[in-house]
């Protein structure tokens, strides 16, 4: 069974990018997240519509925000 909640190294291997760069995202609010205690977790779910909407022009953050 697949991970559905990830942490910042898990995002960043599996969007290819810095682990830095998802940590500013998460706090500036670009990217889907939420925190327990001081650490920010993904879901797997929202972080594959962000990247769907990335590529569409749209902003899945909002859209994650009101489905929770």
């Amino acid at each position: 069974m697949p991970n559905d909640v990830m942490n910042i190294k898990e995002v960043a291997d599996y969007l290819g990018v810095h682990t830095s760069t998802i940590y500013k995202y998460a706090q500036q609010g670009n990217i889907p997240a939420f925190k327990i205690g001081s650490d920010w977790r993904f879901s797997k779910k929202y972080i594959d519509k962000w990247i769907d909407a990335q590529m569409q022009g749209t902003n899945a953050t909002d859209e994650a925000k009101l489905e929770v």
